[in-house]
């Protein structure tokens, strides 16, 4: 299976898992951290650790804060906007100029 679609994957299930926390008001559900996990163990098998690292922790921040954002009413002030550009700045960098993500 492409690696790049598990690492997709895994963000997903991470953001979904990171949300269930709030959601549940305290009360954690260990089987979405499990599987992201999982998945990171399998991708890191063909791409560097780094890369995965970087690119799994950058989308999943940006997709936690939008979907708390909507599900949550929880907003972002301008250094929170410019935060997270950011994040999105590195991992597209990363993306397209590192020899490191091929």
């Amino acid at each position: 299976m492409n690696a790049w679609f598990l690492l997709g994957f895994a963000i997903v299930i991470e953001v979904i898992g990171s949300n269930c926390i709030k959601a549940s008001d305290g009360f954690t559900k260990p089987l979405p951290t499990v599987v992201a996990l999982y998945l990171l163990s399998i991708i890191t098998k063909t791409l560097p650790i780094g890369i995965v690292y970087a690119v799994w922790s950058g989308v999943g921040i940006v997709l936690t804060a939008i979907v708390a954002y909507f599900a949550f009413g929880q907003k972002l002030d301008f250094a929170g906007f410019i935060g997270i550009g950011l994040i999105l700045a590195g991992v597209l960098v990363i993306n397209l100029f590192s020899k490191a993500s091929v």
